[in-house]
């Protein structure tokens, strides 16, 4: 390095050199023409050799600025290129992806990620919802392999926590209550109530060998299961959405409509939850290989569930 002439002088040639004019330089660099000739006269000054043939209005290349040249432009090109990924790592490091199960994006990651940049203003979370991060089996092949596979950080999964290389931390349980529209409340005076009215199904739990849906939660209250008038829905958003508009019980977690039942859009029917083997657990990459803003972005997720959540209204408990 100690042998390389100055980087600005070499710049000058290099444009100098391609556009085969002092003028068409200094107007690409935004200086004077005098200050072209300046930095070339004192970089042959330093090289022992002459780089241009000055004629009337016009230069052209010496044989030796023709060799050095391609060379020269393609060191420039290299200078370029790392410049941009020094750029671009101080870019991604602060950017983070995160993937979770459609409705626990929407309604519990979204609503709180204001106080996500609170904590890390810099930061750029980039948010995806899929399906696939619900677990099928107990023992799921998910790991570090497809984290990286598919561009993830961070991964809130809803499954049994059994994962081959990822270090889980359970986030919530999945206690699944019946919840409805507020006038609906006055209709469910017991258990029995419920069977009579449309089922709103979220098909994102019959994904998995073990669901947990109407049939597991009646016989777990010791009803005598019968018939039921089910209507399923693709995904937890869905479905309650069809909760709210008045269309029937859903079973659905406190946690998740959290926002519809403080506002009074929706009620809890009937306290009696469903209890499930299924959790949410957050996943990243793991020590040695789970980058600072991915670790940031998970105990922030850890933090946020163990804050208390407000009380509830318009509860109801039947018989």
């Amino acid at each position: 390095m100690s042998r390389l002439p100055p980087l600005i002088a070499l710049s000058y040639f290099e444009v100098a050199a391609r556009t085969r004019s002092f003028a068409a330089a200094a107007k690409e660099l935004n200086v004077t023409p005098a200050a072209i000739s300046h930095q070339i006269k004192s970089l042959e000054e330093y090289l022992g050799v002459d780089l241009f043939v000055r004629h009337h209005r016009q230069v052209s290349l010496t044989p030796a600025a023709r060799m050095a040249l391609p060379e020269l432009q393609e060191g420039f090109h290299a200078l370029g290129r790392a410049v941009d990924q020094i750029r671009a790592y101080g870019e991604e490091r602060l950017i983070v992806t995160v993937c979770a199960e459609p409705l626990f994006a929407t309604k519990w990651i979204v609503p709180r990620l204001h106080r996500f940049y609170a904590r890390c203003p810099e930061a750029e979370v980039r948010l995806q919802a899929s399906l696939h991060t619900v677990d099928r089996v107990r023992d799921s092949a998910f790991g570090v392999t497809d984290l990286k596979r598919a561009g993830i950080d961070v991964s809130v999964r809803l499954g049994y926590g059994n994962y081959a290389d990822l270090a889980p931390q359970r986030l919530m349980n999945l206690d699944l209550v019946p919840i409805g529209a507020p006038e609906l409340a006055a209709t469910v005076v017991d258990i029995d109530a419920l069977r009579g009215l449309s089922l709103l199904c979220d098909s994102t739990l019959t994904r998995v060998n073990e669901p947990y849906g109407w049939k597991e939660w009646f016989k777990q209250q010791g009803c005598d299961i019968g018939t039921l008038r089910e209507l399923r829905f693709g995904n937890g958003l869905l479905a309650l959405e069809a909760a709210i508009a008045g269309q029937g019980v859903l079973l659905g977690s406190r946690n998740l409509h959290q926002a519809e039942l403080c506002a009074g859009k929706l009620s809890v029917l009937a306290d009696r939850p469903l209890n499930s083997d299924q959790a949410y657990y957050v996943v990243s990459a793991g020590e040695g290989l789970e980058r600072p803003i991915a670790r940031q972005f998970r105990e922030w997720l850890l933090d946020e569930a163990n804050i208390p959540s407000p009380g509830l209204a318009g509860d109801a408990a039947p018989a």
